[in-house]
């Protein structure tokens, strides 16, 4: 996940938003685009070069629509001088279903940053344990050792300082994808790739939701639409620079999934770094995805511990504890923030070490909160908020989005769990 390069005037009520095109659109490809893209061939290899490229573009369709869908939400409540209590998701939720529907917004973004959280924690250890191998270390060990790092940049008080390891993070992403085209193309060439040995579907059809997991894990950054969208001079100018943004995501996603399919067929691995020659050039991308993954991990964080502390806040014995001696109340909050934050880390790092793959668990993460964030929740808000004025067309395709929406969490989760 890259942080949204927004600026930071835009966040303010008092200040006029100032993002130009342009930069917006560099906002959303960077918001988007993340470590699940290196996991697109496998599901290419799950499901079949044909279904893998039709699920990828028609998750970018559904996923482009939904994200117009919360825009159209906020519209609707700026029209009723309502827009100043609509600047987040969680607050959609409550305009549409009261407190229940904060509080359902929040929780699913809370597990989603999660379980991203996780993915990153996974696709590090693989990645070291691939570049360290035979040093001794388990997969587990590699993940509490980056752990401990974690621990202490989550106290980092600014995000700000860690930003640019986030574009970081994209360049090495952008440098792997560069080497594994470049040895699809040489494996072409010397004609090491053999097209009638490709699937095109899988006759497995447990393996489709699989791959439509890891579409949907691909197309992250749903929770950033309202945030990029306020930020623009030109907001009537949105859709066409997100429709521009996802057709580019679009095609590059089923061109980079379908050339890493191509190019390792059945040993395709789940990230798809791990197939790469071990070179040195090779090793460096790796170690390099391996430190910007390490540095944006605690702006994974932030959300989770901005939820988590807020609560702590609110509880009854934290605030016994701040009024029984008002001199130590500030240094109280801070030692409970800082070991809430380790809890934290530690308790995703247990997690990630019982995880058997990255691709696996995006799949599950895409199955499961992600879908729901998506496509459920913004068909729902669509239909509550917009109601009677919507037209019979509008109210069955949302309709539909919400139903195949739970079906596929449901099925996804079901079918994560039995294993294929």
């Amino acid at each position: 996940v890259g942080i949204p390069l927004l600026d930071s005037s835009s966040s303010s009520s008092s200040s006029q938003p100032t993002t130009s095109t342009l930069q917006t659109l560099g906002n959303i490809i960077v918001s988007v685009i993340g470590t699940g893209i290196l996991g697109l061939p496998y599901a290419f290899r799950i499901a079949g070069w044909a279904a893998g490229s039709l699920g990828v573009i028609l998750t970018g369709v559904a996923t482009y629509y939904c994200m117009l869908l919360l825009v159209n939400c906020r519209e609707k409540l700026a029209s009723q001088g309502r827009s100043k209590e609509s600047r987040t998701y969680g607050d959609l939720g409550y305009m549409c279903m009261g407190n229940k529907g904060r509080y359902l917004t929040e929780f699913l973004i809370f597990f989603a940053q999660c379980g991203g959280s996780v993915a990153y924690l996974v696709f590090i250890g693989q990645n070291l344990s691939s570049v360290f191998q035979g040093h001794g270390l388990a997969f587990s060990s590699y993940i509490f050792l980056i752990a401990a790092v974690e621990i202490v940049m989550s106290w980092i008080g600014s995000l700000a300082a860690l930003a640019p390891f986030s574009i970081f993070a994209d360049i090495c992403n952008a440098i792997a994808m560069g080497i594994v085209v470049k040895e699809d193309i040489q494996k072409a060439i010397a004609g090491g790739i053999s097209f009638g040995e490709r699937m095109v579907i899988t006759s497995n059809l447990r393996g489709l939701p699989f791959a439509g997991g890891m579409a949907v894990f691909c197309f992250e950054g749903f929770g950033m639409t309202l945030a990029l969208e306020s930020s623009m001079k030109y907001k009537a100018t949105f859709p066409r620079v997100l429709a521009q943004a996802f057709v580019g995501i679009t095609i590059m996603y089923v061109l980079f999934g379908f050339s890493g399919y191509m190019a390792y067929g059945d040993e395709t691995r789940d990230i798809i770094t791990l197939n790469l020659p071990n070179t040195w050039s090779t090793r460096a991308v790796q170690v390099g995805l391996c430190v910007g993954l390490v540095f944006t991990f605690p702006i994974m964080l932030h959300p989770i511990n901005e939820i988590v502390e807020g609560k702590l806040k609110q509880s009854n014995w934290l605030q016994k504890v701040q009024d029984s001696d008002n001199v130590f109340s500030r240094k109280g909050v801070t030692l409970v923030a800082y070991i809430s934050r380790a809890i934290i880390v530690l308790g995703l790092a247990t997690l990630a070490s019982f995880i058997p793959g990255f691709g696996v668990f995006a799949s599950f993460v895409g199955s499961t909160v992600c879908a729901l964030i998506s496509f459920v929740l913004p068909a729902i808000f669509h239909l509550l908020l917009m109601g009677s004025s919507l037209s019979f067309g509008q109210k069955v395709l949302d309709s539909f989005i919400l139903i195949c929406g739970l079906f596929f969490a449901v099925y996804g989760t079901y079918n994560t769990i039995v294993g294929f």
